[in-house]
């Protein structure tokens, strides 16, 4: 071969490697583009998901803040809400307290009676009326006393002439239990055996129980379990009533059912028993009672007894007093004049017109003498009275029994400790002619 055709071969050789390698470039080129553009894209979706990502968080942010603005309002507003509710309430309470404080003051003012005399301020106080008043609003209490001593005046000056205005009072006794024992009574000497009460009786009473516990008497005697003649209570929650051989101990809120109307005592008379919760029929201390007890006579192997609350019949029963008699001594009031100890089981109440008679009365009877006021109630022409105690002496050591029997009562005390006295308590005053 010529060296021309070697040179032609090797030339066009030469130039086919350059347009292998050119196009080797070129495909390289072209794959590095292609890779330059998908990473340029993936940095362009990755700096996309980055921005929605950082918007999502700002928005997320947003969000928050915005719930957190909400939450703070709506915490401000229930705060605020709350506070004028708790603000409302306060007033509300506040004008339930004074409704119920103008309403007690309305019964107070209703109930009672003016002094008829002039009085200095302590004595006015020793009404439990006035006293009351003066505890809920001193400064109104302050202008009704006032205005009874100038009414008094006035009265005295003007409508005084032929008309006479005498004070009443009730016996007072601390009992002998509790901090306050003084194991005061007065004694008489009234024996049931001596008017053959067995044969019949009947007991009206004025009580306010200043305290309510386990077995207290306003007055009685007992010479033993057949011959018992006791009144009072057996406990907060029971009567207690003792007639010849018969203690009656009933629940006022059970078995004490025999009014008419079906009712228990605690029922048909809610405002002197706790009517709910864990001391529920137990009777609230501090309000007078009237109580009436009639025996209709031991006339065979029993007689019908009835027990009457403030004007109702609330126990009717028959029972049997066969047996008198016996060495005890006569009844006490304050408690009970016990065989064997004498005096026993004293109640720390207040005692007013207590009055005997040797028959039944009937239903009508005790029903007007609830329905008198007891500073005027006056029995003393009663038939078949035969010991009537009114208390009203004011002072001194002595009751007098205004039957006529002479059965007075005296002021006694364990160990002759005088401290021990019953004490008198000024209930107001009453017009006399």
């Amino acid at each position: 071969m010529s060296v021309e055709y070697l040179k032609y071969v090797h030339t066009r050789r030469q130039k086919q490697l350059e347009k292998k390698a050119r196009r080797a470039a070129k495909l390289e080129a072209e794959k590095e583009a292609v890779r330059v553009a998908k990473m340029e894209a993936e940095a362009r979706k990755q700096k996309e998901i980055a921005a929605r990502k950082k918007l999502l968080l700002e928005q997320q942010k947003d969000e928050r803040l915005r719930q957190k603005h909400i939450q703070r309002k709506e915490k401000s507003a229930k705060q605020k809400w709350n506070g004028q509710l708790d603000t409302l309430f306060a007033q509300m309470e506040r004008l339930q307290r004074e409704n119920d404080k103008l309403e007690e003051i309305r019964i107070i003012i209703r109930n009672r009676e003016p002094s008829l005399q002039e009085l200095d301020w302590v004595n006015w106080l020793s009404v439990p009326l006035n006293q009351k008043l003066a505890a809920l609003d001193f400064d109104y209490a302050m202008d009704m006393f006032k205005r009874d001593n100038l009414m008094a005046k006035r009265r005295k000056g003007t409508r005084g002439k032929g008309r006479k205005s005498a004070p009443k009072y009730a016996l007072v006794f601390a009992g002998n239990t509790g901090a306050s024992a003084a194991d005061d009574y007065v004694t008489t000497t009234f024996n049931p055996d001596d008017y053959n009460l067995n044969l019949g009786f009947t007991v009206s009473y004025w009580v306010r129980p200043d305290a309510v516990g386990s077995t207290m008497f306003a007055f009685g005697r007992r010479h033993s379990n057949s011959q018992r003649f006791t009144f009072g209570i057996n406990s907060k929650s029971q009567i207690y009533i003792g007639t010849g051989g018969n203690k009656l101990t009933g629940r006022w809120d059970n078995g004490l059912g025999d009014n008419p109307s079906g009712l228990t005592a605690a029922e048909l008379f809610p405002s002197l028993f706790v009517q709910t919760g864990g001391d529920a029929g137990d009777l609230i201390p501090g309000n007078w009672l009237h109580f009436a007890v009639t025996y209709a006579g031991d006339y065979g192997p029993a007689a019908t007894r009835k027990v009457y609350l403030n004007g109702e019949l609330i126990r009717s029963q028959e029972v049997n007093w066969n047996s008198t008699g016996g060495s005890t001594g006569d009844m006490i009031f304050g408690g009970r004049r016990n065989a064997g100890d004498g005096y026993n089981n004293g109640w720390a109440c207040a005692l007013d017109q207590v009055a005997i008679f040797n028959t039944a009365k009937d239903a009508n009877w005790v029903a007007s003498v609830y329905n008198t006021d007891k500073k005027k109630l006056d029995l003393s022409n009663e038939s078949g009275l035969v010991g009537y105690w009114k208390f009203d002496e004011g002072s001194g050591t002595t009751v007098k029994d205004y039957s006529g029997n002479d059965n007075h009562g005296t002021f006694a005390a364990i160990s002759g400790d005088t401290t021990a006295y019953p004490t008198w308590e000024y209930l107001g005053n009453v017009i006399t002619r």
